[in-house]
């Protein structure tokens, strides 16, 4: 019996052996020979990475007296989302969730809650607390909140053509238009990522050992946008629109001096904070920087000054005006196509005459036109910090043929943004110096000393005496010849000119129908402290710019001098 136990015991024993030494030799592989594999499977089942976003800075306007007022900032909020794979009735999920949050959509919803092999789709952004807390005591399996941010307009419309919006761009929000897109370098900061391991449960256990750098915040922007006053200017351009049913419109108020925009505008116009919600990308595009027109009359005060400036005319030369002048083959008439005998310069200003446009255009030659107008800048960049801005189209002055350059004289067949042109007749009204527009007022980092904008004054294009005179002749113009001089100010001087063009046709050569009114002016007249443009895009009912724009003008320099509080010059 003690054998066959010994043996049993034996074989037993052998058994356990040869077991112990399979499973020896297992650990053995799986341990030493396949240590690097498991090791880096492992590592990936638990390695994980997140990327720590940087706060987007802030865009602010700049009231009058100094203080900031918000014009983009962020919000904090939740997001709603879905596992499909967890929602046996999607119907029956949405009407629980419609009754806390009732603007979302029902077929979206439905189609979104029904991708079984999905584990994550967010069905609705933008969630107050209230409404987070409210969801998640409903235990819904599948569904579920998870915190945000957006970007936030408490003007809403106001300066949108300025400010732009965050949108996205494919996956990833970005900015788009305006100073959001702009400046998205300065705005956007820095991105981090952390890496490292976690529990099964998501927690986190290399706490700071391989963040690469700390998330740096975006930058803050201080517009020189004065709020109050871009308020007023957006009222007074909606009603021009609806007035006069035009299709577009602009403007720009302006510091002449240094370059400062103080307000800008354009209709139509959206909220950026619902930029999904407009009809066409077109409305994003600001027109101001972004596009360029044929003036016309305005451009008789730029050729006035090329005439004055180089001594081939002054303000008391004559010419016989006919009321049509040939040039080549072509007659060239005026608005009315009526002549007025022998007129000096001022009436060829104050009655607007393109006959006398291109009587001072001969008198100053083809190629010292071209150069005055190329000196203004019209053919240039301004360097605005906002995006998209385009350059002047002045191939008409490169032409050998005469007739190019008389039209040009009274501003057809040139075409500059809105914002050159202001530039351009800016140098009239702070003794001839050509000036860059600016938009942001500083920049703050937090951390750093602020980056102050700087105002950069730049060439002379006219001479001082030059830019006195045609100053003169247009506070004529306002005081005597502009809707018969019933406009005229007391106690404060204003310079302006009026414009009204043809619009060039897209498809043909030529001109379509249509008109485009524009107007320009600065008060006080020999010491400007405001630049003014505006204009309008086939208003309905009226053929000049007198009478669309003159007045609504005048409402914006007499806020300007009361909201500034300048003395009265006279």
């Amino acid at each position: 019996m003690r054998s066959k136990t010994e043996r049993r015991i034996f074989l037993v024993g052998v058994g356990l052996t040869v077991f112990a030494l399979v499973i020896w030799g297992r650990l053995f592989f799986l341990q030493v020979v396949s240590r690097d594999y498991y090791e880096s499977l492992a590592e990936r089942q638990h390695a994980s990475s997140f990327d720590l976003e940087a706060r987007r800075g802030n865009i602010y306007f700049r009231e009058k007296d100094g203080s900031l007022l918000s014009a983009a900032g962020t919000k904090s909020g939740f997001l709603l989302y879905v596992d499909p794979r967890k929602i046996e009735d999607p119907e029956r999920v949405y009407k629980k969730l419609a009754l806390v949050v009732p603007v979302i959509e029902r077929e979206d919803f439905l189609r979104r809650a029904s991708k079984k092999d999905d584990p994550y789709e967010v069905v609705g952004h933008r969630l107050d607390a209230d409404a987070a807390s409210r969801i998640k005591e409903l235990y819904l399996p599948g569904v579920g909140v998870l915190g945000e941010e957006w970007r936030f307009y408490p003007g809403r419309e106001l300066a949108a053509h300025v400010l732009g919006f965050v949108g996205y761009e494919g996956s990833k929000e970005t900015g788009r238009y305006g100073i959001e897109y702009g400046q998205e370098r300065i705005l956007k900061g820095e991105t981090s990522r952390l890496e490292g391991r976690t529990t099964l449960g998501g927690i986190f256990l290399d706490w700071g050992r391989k963040i690469f750098r700390i998330p740096r915040s975006g930058a803050d922007i201080v517009l020189t946008i004065e709020p109050q006053l871009q308020i007023f200017l957006e009222k007074e351009l909606t009603k021009i629109v609806e007035r006069w049913n035009g299709e577009r419109a602009g403007a720009i108020i302006m510091d002449p001096k240094t370059g400062r925009i103080l307000a800008m505008a354009a209709r139509p116009t959206f909220d950026p904070n619902r930029y999904n919600q407009s009809e066409s990308l077109n409305v994003f595009v600001n027109p101001l920087v972004e596009h360029v027109y044929e003036l016309g009359s305005v451009f008789k005060a730029l050729t006035m000054a090329a005439g004055l400036d180089t001594g081939r005319i002054t303000d008391k030369t004559t010419y016989l005006d006919q009321g049509f002048v040939v040039v080549g083959r072509t007659h060239i008439e005026n608005y009315d196509g009526k002549g007025r005998g022998v007129v000096d310069m001022q009436t060829v200003l104050s009655e607007s005459l393109n006959t006398g446009a291109v009587f001072v255009m001969r008198r100053v030659g083809k190629t010292e036109f071209r150069d005055y107008f190329e000196n203004f800048g019209l053919g240039d960049k301004t360097d605005i910090e906002l995006p998209g801005e385009v350059l002047g189209k002045l191939s008409n002055l490169l032409s050998s043929y005469e007739i190019d350059y008389a039209t040009v004289a009274f501003g057809q067949g040139i075409a500059v943004t809105p914002l050159a042109f202001l530039r351009a007749v800016s140098a009239l009204a702070n003794q001839g110096k050509l000036v860059r527009p600016f938009i942001i007022d500083r920049i703050i980092i937090d951390g750093a000393p602020d980056i102050v904008t700087k105002p950069e004054i730049g060439r002379q294009v006219v001479s001082r005496e030059t830019a006195e005179e045609v100053t003169r002749m247009l506070t004529r113009v306002v005081d005597e010849a502009l809707l018969g001089g019933v406009l005229k100010k007391e106690h404060y001087s204003i310079a302006a000119k009026t414009g009204t063009a043809q619009i060039p046709s897209t498809d043909r050569r030529g001109y379509s129908a249509g008109l485009l009114h524009s107007f320009f002016g600065y008060a006080p007249s020999y010491d400007a402290e405001f630049a003014v443009f505006l204009f309008l895009v086939r208003p309905q009912g009226e053929r000049y710019a007198s009478r669309t724009l003159a007045r609504p003008f005048m409402d914006i320099i007499e806020f300007l001098l009361s909201y500034y509080q300048v003395a009265p010059d006279r």
